[in-house]
Protein backbone atom coordinates (compact mmCIF):
# COMPACT_ATOMS: atom_id res chain seq x y z
CA UNK A 1 0.00 0.00 0.00
CA UNK A 2 2.98 2.08 -0.51
CA UNK A 3 1.55 3.59 -3.40
CA UNK A 4 -2.08 4.48 -2.41
CA UNK A 5 -1.18 8.03 -2.17
CA UNK A 6 -0.21 7.72 -6.09
CA UNK A 7 -3.38 5.75 -6.63
CA UNK A 8 -6.00 8.16 -5.05
CA UNK A 9 -4.32 10.84 -7.22
CA UNK A 10 -4.79 8.92 -10.67
CA UNK A 11 -8.23 8.15 -9.34
CA UNK A 12 -8.70 11.77 -8.34
CA UNK A 13 -7.39 12.87 -11.74
CA UNK A 14 -9.77 10.73 -13.88
CA UNK A 15 -12.73 11.54 -12.18
CA UNK A 16 -11.62 15.41 -12.46
CA UNK A 17 -11.29 14.41 -16.10
CA UNK A 18 -14.58 12.76 -16.31
CA UNK A 19 -16.52 15.27 -14.51
CA UNK A 20 -14.89 18.16 -16.87
CA UNK A 21 -15.52 16.74 -19.48
CA UNK A 22 -19.00 15.35 -18.96
CA UNK A 23 -19.63 19.35 -18.38
CA UNK A 24 -18.39 20.52 -21.33
CA UNK A 25 -20.15 17.80 -23.23
CA UNK A 26 -23.47 18.79 -21.91
CA UNK A 27 -22.30 22.39 -22.09
CA UNK A 28 -21.37 22.46 -25.85
CA UNK A 29 -23.70 19.13 -26.46
CA UNK A 30 -25.20 22.82 -27.72
CA UNK A 31 -27.79 24.42 -25.72
CA UNK A 32 -32.07 23.59 -26.36
CA UNK A 33 -32.82 27.08 -27.78
CA UNK A 34 -29.81 27.16 -29.76
CA UNK A 35 -30.56 23.88 -31.63
CA UNK A 36 -33.80 25.05 -32.08
CA UNK A 37 -32.94 28.25 -33.32
CA UNK A 38 -30.11 26.60 -35.67
CA UNK A 39 -32.96 24.70 -36.95
CA UNK A 40 -35.06 27.19 -37.91
CA UNK A 41 -32.80 28.42 -40.00
CA UNK A 42 -31.77 25.97 -42.29
CA UNK A 43 -32.88 27.35 -45.10
CA UNK A 44 -32.61 31.47 -43.99
CA UNK A 45 -30.50 31.93 -47.34
CA UNK A 46 -33.28 33.59 -49.88
CA UNK A 47 -33.28 31.93 -53.90
CA UNK A 48 -34.13 34.12 -56.89
CA UNK A 49 -36.80 33.28 -59.40
CA UNK A 50 -36.09 36.47 -61.20
CA UNK A 51 -33.80 38.95 -62.68
CA UNK A 52 -34.98 42.27 -63.14
CA UNK A 53 -32.96 43.30 -65.55
CA UNK A 54 -34.64 41.80 -68.35
CA UNK A 55 -37.60 43.22 -67.85
CA UNK A 56 -38.83 45.46 -70.41
CA UNK A 57 -40.97 47.37 -68.48
CA UNK A 58 -37.76 48.82 -66.38
CA UNK A 59 -35.42 49.35 -69.66
CA UNK A 60 -36.81 53.05 -69.85
CA UNK A 61 -36.38 56.29 -69.35
CA UNK A 62 -38.06 57.73 -66.25
CA UNK A 63 -38.76 60.93 -65.56
CA UNK A 64 -41.04 60.86 -62.32
CA UNK A 65 -41.43 58.38 -59.50
CA UNK A 66 -44.92 57.77 -60.48
CA UNK A 67 -43.78 56.07 -63.62
CA UNK A 68 -41.66 53.71 -61.83
CA UNK A 69 -44.44 52.57 -59.55
CA UNK A 70 -46.61 51.76 -62.87
CA UNK A 71 -43.50 49.63 -64.35
CA UNK A 72 -43.77 47.25 -60.49
CA UNK A 73 -47.43 47.23 -60.84
CA UNK A 74 -47.42 46.13 -64.41
CA UNK A 75 -46.02 42.96 -63.06
CA UNK A 76 -46.90 42.41 -59.47
CA UNK A 77 -50.71 43.29 -60.24
CA UNK A 78 -51.86 43.13 -56.07
CA UNK A 79 -49.43 45.01 -54.49
CA UNK A 80 -51.18 48.25 -54.31
CA UNK A 81 -54.21 47.10 -52.70
CA UNK A 82 -52.73 45.34 -50.41
CA UNK A 83 -49.97 48.11 -49.58
CA UNK A 84 -53.17 50.60 -49.35
CA UNK A 85 -54.04 48.87 -46.59
CA UNK A 86 -50.97 48.26 -44.55
CA UNK A 87 -49.67 51.04 -41.20
CA UNK A 88 -47.20 51.81 -43.32
CA UNK A 89 -49.18 53.45 -45.53
CA UNK A 90 -52.12 54.60 -43.98
CA UNK A 91 -50.42 55.25 -40.33
CA UNK A 92 -52.94 54.75 -38.72
CA UNK A 93 -53.73 51.24 -36.34
CA UNK A 94 -55.89 48.87 -37.88
CA UNK A 95 -57.73 48.70 -34.59
CA UNK A 96 -57.86 52.23 -33.51
CA UNK A 97 -60.85 53.55 -34.88
CA UNK A 98 -58.41 56.45 -36.76
CA UNK A 99 -57.35 57.64 -33.08
CA UNK A 100 -54.18 56.39 -33.16
CA UNK A 101 -51.37 56.11 -35.35
CA UNK A 102 -49.11 59.07 -37.02
CA UNK A 103 -52.26 60.24 -39.16
CA UNK A 104 -54.27 60.70 -36.12
CA UNK A 105 -54.44 61.79 -32.68
CA UNK A 106 -51.21 59.48 -31.64
CA UNK A 107 -48.63 62.34 -29.67
CA UNK A 108 -45.07 61.64 -28.09
CA UNK A 109 -42.65 63.56 -26.36
CA UNK A 110 -40.11 64.06 -29.02
CA UNK A 111 -41.42 65.09 -32.29
CA UNK A 112 -45.23 65.84 -30.88
CA UNK A 113 -47.09 65.55 -33.43
CA UNK A 114 -47.67 64.95 -37.81
CA UNK A 115 -50.64 67.12 -37.27
CA UNK A 116 -52.29 64.28 -39.29
CA UNK A 117 -49.65 64.38 -41.69
CA UNK A 118 -50.14 68.15 -42.66
CA UNK A 119 -46.17 68.26 -41.19
CA UNK A 120 -44.07 68.30 -44.16
CA UNK A 121 -40.74 67.17 -42.50
CA UNK A 122 -42.75 64.03 -40.68
CA UNK A 123 -43.54 62.80 -44.18
CA UNK A 124 -40.64 62.31 -45.40
CA UNK A 125 -40.62 58.66 -43.90
CA UNK A 126 -43.60 58.21 -45.70
CA UNK A 127 -43.39 55.29 -48.95
CA UNK A 128 -44.24 57.62 -50.99
CA UNK A 129 -42.64 59.53 -53.83
CA UNK A 130 -43.58 62.72 -53.24
CA UNK A 131 -43.04 62.50 -48.77
CA UNK A 132 -47.28 61.34 -48.73
CA UNK A 133 -47.95 61.98 -52.78
CA UNK A 134 -47.60 60.50 -55.56
CA UNK A 135 -48.22 56.82 -55.00
CA UNK A 136 -46.10 54.25 -53.46
CA UNK A 137 -42.26 54.37 -53.78
CA UNK A 138 -41.45 50.46 -53.92
CA UNK A 139 -38.11 51.20 -54.04
CA UNK A 140 -37.69 53.17 -50.71
CA UNK A 141 -38.12 49.63 -48.74
CA UNK A 142 -37.12 47.26 -52.23
CA UNK A 143 -34.47 49.65 -53.59
CA UNK A 144 -31.09 48.56 -53.44
CA UNK A 145 -28.83 51.54 -54.28
CA UNK A 146 -28.47 54.79 -51.83
CA UNK A 147 -30.12 56.93 -54.62
CA UNK A 148 -32.10 60.01 -53.37
CA UNK A 149 -34.91 59.29 -55.59
CA UNK A 150 -36.94 62.83 -54.40
CA UNK A 151 -33.73 64.70 -55.27
CA UNK A 152 -33.08 63.02 -59.14
CA UNK A 153 -36.18 63.81 -60.16
CA UNK A 154 -36.09 67.28 -58.96
CA UNK A 155 -32.83 67.89 -60.42
CA UNK A 156 -33.62 66.34 -63.80
CA UNK A 157 -37.02 68.39 -64.04
CA UNK A 158 -34.78 71.56 -63.14
CA UNK A 159 -32.65 70.39 -65.72
CA UNK A 160 -35.39 69.84 -68.62
CA UNK A 161 -36.81 73.17 -67.90
CA UNK A 162 -33.88 75.17 -68.46
CA UNK A 163 -33.14 72.62 -71.90
CA UNK A 164 -29.33 71.18 -70.42
CA UNK A 165 -30.19 68.06 -72.50
CA UNK A 166 -26.97 66.72 -71.47
CA UNK A 167 -27.23 66.94 -67.72
CA UNK A 168 -30.66 65.77 -68.45
CA UNK A 169 -29.61 62.36 -70.26
CA UNK A 170 -26.90 61.56 -67.11
CA UNK A 171 -29.69 61.73 -64.62
CA UNK A 172 -31.50 59.57 -66.62
CA UNK A 173 -29.32 56.99 -67.28
CA UNK A 174 -28.00 57.64 -63.84
CA UNK A 175 -32.16 56.66 -62.86
CA UNK A 176 -32.64 53.96 -65.10
CA UNK A 177 -29.61 51.92 -64.10
CA UNK A 178 -30.24 52.34 -60.21
CA UNK A 179 -33.87 51.24 -60.89
CA UNK A 180 -32.70 47.57 -61.28
CA UNK A 181 -31.01 47.29 -58.07
CA UNK A 182 -33.85 45.59 -56.65
CA UNK A 183 -34.11 42.85 -53.90
CA UNK A 184 -35.66 42.30 -50.44
CA UNK A 185 -35.59 44.82 -47.61
CA UNK A 186 -32.29 45.26 -46.37
CA UNK A 187 -30.96 46.52 -42.99
CA UNK A 188 -30.60 49.65 -44.60
CA UNK A 189 -33.69 49.88 -46.56
CA UNK A 190 -35.78 49.64 -42.47
CA UNK A 191 -33.54 52.00 -41.02
CA UNK A 192 -33.76 54.85 -43.24
CA UNK A 193 -37.00 55.47 -40.99
CA UNK A 194 -36.43 53.35 -38.11
CA UNK A 195 -33.02 54.05 -37.12
CA UNK A 196 -33.82 58.28 -37.92
CA UNK A 197 -37.71 58.31 -35.83
CA UNK A 198 -38.81 60.93 -34.14
CA UNK A 199 -36.64 63.42 -35.61
CA UNK A 200 -32.74 61.93 -36.30
CA UNK A 201 -30.91 59.35 -35.70
CA UNK A 202 -31.47 57.30 -32.05
CA UNK A 203 -33.72 59.83 -31.13
CA UNK A 204 -36.65 57.81 -30.66
CA UNK A 205 -35.14 54.11 -29.92
CA UNK A 206 -32.45 53.05 -28.01
CA UNK A 207 -31.70 50.19 -29.79
CA UNK A 208 -32.40 50.96 -33.14
CA UNK A 209 -29.56 53.56 -35.04
CA UNK A 210 -27.20 53.43 -38.11
CA UNK A 211 -24.51 51.26 -36.21
CA UNK A 212 -27.19 48.17 -37.16
CA UNK A 213 -26.82 48.85 -41.15
CA UNK A 214 -23.12 46.58 -40.46
CA UNK A 215 -22.93 45.40 -37.00
CA UNK A 216 -20.57 43.36 -35.09
CA UNK A 217 -21.88 39.99 -33.09
CA UNK A 218 -20.71 41.87 -30.21
CA UNK A 219 -23.63 44.51 -30.83
CA UNK A 220 -26.14 42.08 -32.13
CA UNK A 221 -25.85 38.20 -32.38
CA UNK A 222 -28.37 38.50 -34.81
CA UNK A 223 -27.64 40.98 -37.07
CA UNK A 224 -24.06 40.93 -36.78
CA UNK A 225 -22.29 40.55 -40.51
CA UNK A 226 -20.19 38.05 -38.29
CA UNK A 227 -22.74 36.30 -36.56
CA UNK A 228 -26.29 35.37 -38.27
CA UNK A 229 -26.69 38.34 -40.34
CA UNK A 230 -30.38 38.88 -40.06
CA UNK A 231 -32.14 41.09 -42.23
CA UNK A 232 -34.84 42.93 -40.46
CA UNK A 233 -37.63 40.61 -42.10
CA UNK A 234 -36.28 37.72 -40.91
CA UNK A 235 -37.93 38.05 -37.31
CA UNK A 236 -40.31 40.90 -39.06
CA UNK A 237 -42.02 38.40 -40.92
CA UNK A 238 -44.69 39.07 -43.81
CA UNK A 239 -47.71 38.72 -45.68
CA UNK A 240 -49.46 40.42 -48.13
CA UNK A 241 -47.04 43.34 -46.71
CA UNK A 242 -48.74 43.48 -43.54
CA UNK A 243 -45.77 42.96 -41.52
CA UNK A 244 -45.35 41.43 -38.00
CA UNK A 245 -44.27 43.36 -34.79
CA UNK A 246 -46.78 46.02 -33.33
CA UNK A 247 -46.96 46.67 -30.02
CA UNK A 248 -49.95 48.79 -29.37
CA UNK A 249 -53.25 47.89 -30.90
CA UNK A 250 -51.76 44.23 -32.03
CA UNK A 251 -49.52 42.77 -29.64
CA UNK A 252 -46.20 41.81 -30.68
CA UNK A 253 -45.69 39.49 -28.41
CA UNK A 254 -48.81 37.85 -26.87
CA UNK A 255 -49.08 34.75 -28.61
CA UNK A 256 -46.09 32.77 -27.57
CA UNK A 257 -45.45 30.31 -30.34
CA UNK A 258 -42.50 28.39 -31.37
CA UNK A 259 -41.89 26.94 -34.81
CA UNK A 260 -41.75 23.84 -32.99
CA UNK A 261 -45.26 24.28 -32.09
CA UNK A 262 -46.69 25.73 -35.86
CA UNK A 263 -43.70 25.89 -38.47
CA UNK A 264 -45.93 28.86 -40.02
CA UNK A 265 -46.14 30.90 -36.75
CA UNK A 266 -44.35 34.83 -37.24
CA UNK A 267 -41.04 34.67 -36.02
CA UNK A 268 -41.73 38.03 -34.03
CA UNK A 269 -40.90 36.37 -30.17
CA UNK A 270 -37.85 34.87 -29.19
CA UNK A 271 -39.67 32.26 -27.99
CA UNK A 272 -40.74 31.18 -31.75
CA UNK A 273 -36.93 29.99 -32.57
CA UNK A 274 -35.59 29.37 -29.28
CA UNK A 275 -38.74 27.83 -27.68
CA UNK A 276 -39.97 28.53 -24.07
CA UNK A 277 -36.79 26.54 -22.67
CA UNK A 278 -34.15 28.13 -24.17
CA UNK A 279 -31.12 27.03 -22.00
CA UNK A 280 -29.22 23.68 -21.12
CA UNK A 281 -32.11 20.82 -19.52
CA UNK A 282 -32.22 21.53 -16.09
CA UNK A 283 -30.66 24.80 -15.99
CA UNK A 284 -31.83 27.25 -13.34
CA UNK A 285 -32.34 30.22 -16.62
CA UNK A 286 -35.60 27.81 -17.59
CA UNK A 287 -37.27 28.46 -14.51
CA UNK A 288 -37.06 32.27 -15.33
CA UNK A 289 -38.99 32.12 -19.12
CA UNK A 290 -42.38 32.53 -17.98
CA UNK A 291 -41.70 35.82 -15.65
CA UNK A 292 -38.77 37.18 -17.01
CA UNK A 293 -38.22 38.20 -21.05
CA UNK A 294 -35.14 37.06 -22.77
CA UNK A 295 -34.05 40.67 -23.50
CA UNK A 296 -34.31 41.64 -19.88
CA UNK A 297 -30.89 39.30 -19.33
CA UNK A 298 -29.61 39.47 -22.61
CA UNK A 299 -29.90 43.22 -23.55
CA UNK A 300 -28.23 44.41 -20.52
CA UNK A 301 -27.32 47.48 -22.31
CA UNK A 302 -28.83 49.74 -25.37
CA UNK A 303 -27.33 52.12 -27.62
CA UNK A 304 -23.71 50.76 -27.25
CA UNK A 305 -22.09 52.11 -30.57
CA UNK A 306 -23.91 55.35 -30.97
CA UNK A 307 -25.44 57.70 -28.17
CA UNK A 308 -29.38 57.95 -27.71
CA UNK A 309 -31.65 61.16 -26.83
CA UNK A 310 -33.01 60.79 -23.25
CA UNK A 311 -34.21 64.11 -22.58
CA UNK A 312 -35.98 66.83 -25.03
CA UNK A 313 -37.19 69.81 -23.01
CA UNK A 314 -39.07 72.33 -25.38
CA UNK A 315 -39.47 75.14 -22.85
CA UNK A 316 -36.30 76.29 -23.48
CA UNK A 317 -36.26 76.59 -27.23
CA UNK A 318 -36.92 79.81 -28.74
CA UNK A 319 -33.52 81.06 -27.62
CA UNK A 320 -31.53 83.95 -29.73
CA UNK A 321 -27.95 84.85 -29.98
CA UNK A 322 -27.30 87.98 -31.92
CA UNK A 323 -30.66 87.77 -32.82
CA UNK A 324 -30.18 84.58 -34.57
CA UNK A 325 -30.92 80.62 -34.02
CA UNK A 326 -28.14 79.00 -33.11
CA UNK A 327 -27.28 75.28 -32.23
CA UNK A 328 -24.65 73.34 -29.98
CA UNK A 329 -23.29 69.96 -29.28
CA UNK A 330 -22.38 67.58 -26.55
CA UNK A 331 -19.62 65.16 -26.61
CA UNK A 332 -20.91 62.86 -28.07
CA UNK A 333 -21.25 65.08 -30.94
CA UNK A 334 -25.27 65.18 -31.15
CA UNK A 335 -26.83 68.75 -30.56
CA UNK A 336 -27.66 69.20 -26.95
CA UNK A 337 -29.11 72.47 -27.73
CA UNK A 338 -31.21 74.35 -30.83
CA UNK A 339 -33.32 77.14 -31.19
CA UNK A 340 -35.87 75.41 -32.74
CA UNK A 341 -36.55 72.48 -30.91
CA UNK A 342 -34.82 73.21 -27.12
CA UNK A 343 -32.68 71.12 -24.91
CA UNK A 344 -31.66 67.60 -25.87
CA UNK A 345 -29.76 64.91 -23.11
CA UNK A 346 -27.92 61.99 -25.09
CA UNK A 347 -26.22 58.87 -22.84
CA UNK A 348 -24.55 55.64 -24.39
CA UNK A 349 -24.73 52.39 -22.38
CA UNK A 350 -27.42 52.65 -20.88
CA UNK A 351 -28.85 50.26 -18.49
CA UNK A 352 -32.94 50.15 -19.11
CA UNK A 353 -35.72 50.58 -17.06
CA UNK A 354 -37.48 47.49 -16.19
CA UNK A 355 -41.70 47.01 -16.50
CA UNK A 356 -44.39 43.85 -16.22
CA UNK A 357 -45.09 43.79 -19.76
CA UNK A 358 -47.75 41.84 -21.79
CA UNK A 359 -47.00 43.18 -25.29
CA UNK A 360 -49.07 45.93 -25.62
CA UNK A 361 -48.42 49.57 -25.34
CA UNK A 362 -51.04 51.98 -23.57
CA UNK A 363 -50.87 55.98 -25.12
CA UNK A 364 -52.64 59.26 -24.45
CA UNK A 365 -53.55 60.97 -27.25
CA UNK A 366 -54.15 64.62 -28.21
CA UNK A 367 -57.95 64.40 -27.44
CA UNK A 368 -57.08 62.86 -23.54
CA UNK A 369 -57.42 65.00 -20.51
CA UNK A 370 -54.52 65.06 -18.69
CA UNK A 371 -53.92 66.01 -14.50
CA UNK A 372 -50.09 68.81 -15.21
CA UNK A 373 -50.18 68.71 -11.23
CA UNK A 374 -48.96 64.84 -11.30
CA UNK A 375 -45.47 65.16 -13.08
CA UNK A 376 -44.31 63.52 -15.35
CA UNK A 377 -47.29 62.66 -17.01
CA UNK A 378 -46.90 58.94 -18.57
CA UNK A 379 -47.39 59.89 -21.89
CA UNK A 380 -47.23 56.03 -22.97
CA UNK A 381 -46.70 53.02 -20.93
CA UNK A 382 -46.20 49.49 -20.71
CA UNK A 383 -49.95 47.19 -20.42
CA UNK A 384 -48.85 44.07 -17.58
CA UNK A 385 -49.01 43.59 -14.18
CA UNK A 386 -47.09 39.96 -11.88
CA UNK A 387 -50.82 38.76 -12.01
CA UNK A 388 -50.93 38.95 -15.66
CA UNK A 389 -50.02 35.31 -16.81
CA UNK A 390 -49.08 36.95 -20.05
CA UNK A 391 -46.56 39.62 -18.55
CA UNK A 392 -42.99 39.30 -18.13
CA UNK A 393 -40.48 41.53 -16.51
CA UNK A 394 -38.72 43.63 -19.87
CA UNK A 395 -36.61 46.22 -20.33
CA UNK A 396 -37.23 49.68 -21.60
CA UNK A 397 -36.12 52.74 -23.01
CA UNK A 398 -37.86 55.40 -21.39
CA UNK A 399 -37.74 58.79 -23.04
CA UNK A 400 -38.62 62.27 -21.01
CA UNK A 401 -38.99 65.91 -21.86
CA UNK A 402 -40.87 68.83 -21.18
CA UNK A 403 -43.49 69.97 -23.99
CA UNK A 404 -46.33 72.59 -24.49
CA UNK A 405 -49.93 71.78 -23.21
CA UNK A 406 -52.75 73.95 -22.83
CA UNK A 407 -53.40 75.11 -19.39
CA UNK A 408 -57.35 75.65 -19.84
CA UNK A 409 -58.30 72.72 -21.07
CA UNK A 410 -55.76 70.18 -19.83
CA UNK A 411 -54.58 68.78 -23.03
CA UNK A 412 -51.49 68.29 -25.14
CA UNK A 413 -50.71 70.64 -27.67
CA UNK A 414 -49.68 69.73 -31.29
CA UNK A 415 -47.94 73.24 -32.82
CA UNK A 416 -47.42 72.96 -36.44
CA UNK A 417 -43.66 72.82 -36.52
CA UNK A 418 -42.09 72.70 -40.20
CA UNK A 419 -40.45 75.21 -42.01
CA UNK A 420 -42.60 74.77 -45.15
CA UNK A 421 -45.78 75.61 -43.83
CA UNK A 422 -44.62 78.16 -41.52
CA UNK A 423 -44.46 76.33 -38.66
CA UNK A 424 -42.48 77.09 -34.78
CA UNK A 425 -39.16 76.28 -36.75
CA UNK A 426 -39.47 79.04 -38.58
CA UNK A 427 -41.11 81.51 -36.68
CA UNK A 428 -40.58 80.67 -33.29
CA UNK A 429 -43.86 81.87 -32.18
CA UNK A 430 -45.61 79.41 -30.12
CA UNK A 431 -49.04 80.75 -30.07
CA UNK A 432 -49.28 80.87 -33.36
CA UNK A 433 -47.62 77.52 -34.25
CA UNK A 434 -49.83 76.11 -31.88
CA UNK A 435 -52.87 77.87 -32.61
CA UNK A 436 -53.00 76.58 -36.11
CA UNK A 437 -51.97 73.07 -35.35
CA UNK A 438 -54.89 72.39 -33.10
CA UNK A 439 -56.71 73.53 -35.86
CA UNK A 440 -55.37 71.40 -38.37
CA UNK A 441 -56.42 68.92 -35.56
CA UNK A 442 -60.04 70.03 -35.14
CA UNK A 443 -59.54 70.49 -31.19
CA UNK A 444 -60.02 73.49 -29.11
CA UNK A 445 -57.09 75.95 -27.98
CA UNK A 446 -57.37 78.58 -25.13
CA UNK A 447 -54.10 80.68 -26.03
CA UNK A 448 -52.24 79.24 -22.48
CA UNK A 449 -49.74 77.78 -23.13
CA UNK A 450 -47.71 76.13 -20.17
CA UNK A 451 -45.11 73.17 -20.22
CA UNK A 452 -45.37 69.64 -18.48
CA UNK A 453 -43.10 66.85 -17.98
CA UNK A 454 -43.57 63.73 -19.86
CA UNK A 455 -42.15 59.84 -20.51
CA UNK A 456 -42.29 58.16 -23.06
CA UNK A 457 -41.65 54.48 -23.51
CA UNK A 458 -40.04 51.95 -25.54
CA UNK A 459 -40.16 48.24 -25.33
CA UNK A 460 -35.77 47.36 -25.99
CA UNK A 461 -35.79 43.74 -27.98
CA UNK A 462 -32.72 45.04 -30.78
CA UNK A 463 -29.13 45.09 -29.66
CA UNK A 464 -28.72 41.20 -28.38
CA UNK A 465 -25.67 41.04 -26.57
CA UNK A 466 -23.67 37.39 -27.17
CA UNK A 467 -24.43 35.17 -24.29
CA UNK A 468 -21.30 35.82 -22.59
CA UNK A 469 -22.07 39.25 -21.82
CA UNK A 470 -25.73 38.55 -20.27
CA UNK A 471 -26.79 39.63 -16.60
CA UNK A 472 -25.72 36.96 -14.51
CA UNK A 473 -27.95 36.70 -11.51
CA UNK A 474 -26.41 38.64 -8.74
CA UNK A 475 -26.91 41.82 -11.00
CA UNK A 476 -31.16 41.36 -10.24
CA UNK A 477 -30.65 39.68 -6.74
CA UNK A 478 -28.69 41.59 -4.79
CA UNK A 479 -29.64 43.96 -2.08
CA UNK A 480 -28.38 47.04 -2.37
CA UNK A 481 -27.97 47.53 -6.53
CA UNK A 482 -30.71 45.52 -7.89
CA UNK A 483 -31.99 46.20 -11.62
CA UNK A 484 -35.24 45.06 -10.33
CA UNK A 485 -35.16 47.53 -7.12
CA UNK A 486 -38.14 49.38 -8.63
CA UNK A 487 -40.57 46.51 -9.35
CA UNK A 488 -42.12 45.99 -5.88
CA UNK A 489 -45.19 43.60 -4.62
CA UNK A 490 -43.79 40.84 -4.71
CA UNK A 491 -40.22 38.92 -2.44
CA UNK A 492 -37.12 38.18 -4.56
CA UNK A 493 -34.56 36.02 -3.09
CA UNK A 494 -31.42 38.01 -2.53
CA UNK A 495 -32.76 40.75 -3.24
CA UNK A 496 -35.62 41.70 -0.18
CA UNK A 497 -35.21 40.75 3.00
CA UNK A 498 -37.89 39.17 5.31
CA UNK A 499 -37.38 39.48 9.37
CA UNK A 500 -38.75 35.85 9.75
CA UNK A 501 -36.93 34.13 6.78
CA UNK A 502 -33.70 35.61 8.34
CA UNK A 503 -34.20 34.58 11.46
CA UNK A 504 -35.29 31.09 10.19
CA UNK A 505 -32.71 31.14 8.14
CA UNK A 506 -29.80 32.03 10.72
CA UNK A 507 -31.86 29.59 13.19
CA UNK A 508 -31.22 27.04 10.78
CA UNK A 509 -27.37 28.00 10.40
CA UNK A 510 -26.58 28.51 13.81
CA UNK A 511 -28.39 24.82 14.83
CA UNK A 512 -26.17 23.15 11.74
CA UNK A 513 -23.38 24.37 13.44
CA UNK A 514 -23.82 23.89 16.74
CA UNK A 515 -24.25 20.03 15.45
CA UNK A 516 -21.55 20.00 13.66
CA UNK A 517 -19.84 21.62 16.76
CA UNK A 518 -21.47 18.89 18.91
CA UNK A 519 -20.43 15.90 16.73
CA UNK A 520 -16.63 17.26 16.87
CA UNK A 521 -16.58 17.35 20.38
CA UNK A 522 -18.04 13.94 20.56
CA UNK A 523 -15.78 12.44 18.18
CA UNK A 524 -12.71 14.50 19.95
CA UNK A 525 -14.05 12.38 22.88
CA UNK A 526 -14.75 9.22 21.63
CA UNK A 527 -10.87 9.34 20.15
CA UNK A 528 -9.31 10.62 23.39
CA UNK A 529 -11.40 7.42 25.10
CA UNK A 530 -10.37 5.05 22.83
CA UNK A 531 -6.32 6.16 23.49
CA UNK A 532 -7.12 5.94 27.29
CA UNK A 533 -8.05 2.58 27.36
Amino acid sequence: MQNKPIYLFILFAAAAFLFISTASARENEQVTGIKFADQSNINAEHWNTVDHSKFDALKKKFTAGHDITKACLSCHTEVKKQFMHAIHWTWLSPTGGGLTGKAGYSINNFCISTNKMHDTECNNCHIGWDKKNDGINCLKCHGQSQMDWHQEFKDLKEFQDTGETELVDEIESDIQKNVLKIGLPQRRNCGECHFNGGGGEGVKHGDLDASLIMPKKSLDVHMGIDGANFTCTRCHTTKNHLIAGRVYSTPATSARISLVQDDLAPKISCESCHTDQPHAQGSKPNDHTDRVACQTCHIPTFARAHATQMWWDWSSAGKLKKQRKYQQKDEYHRYSYKSIKGDFKWEKNVVPEYYWYNGSIKALTAKDIIDPSKQPVAMSWPVGSRDDKNARIFPFKVHRGKQPYDMENNTFLTPLLCIENNGYWKTLDWIDSCKRGMQIMGLPFSGKIGFVETSYVFPTTHMVAPRENALTCVQCHNRTHSRLAALTGFYMPGRDRSDLLDFSGWGIALAALAGILLHMLGRIFITAKKEED
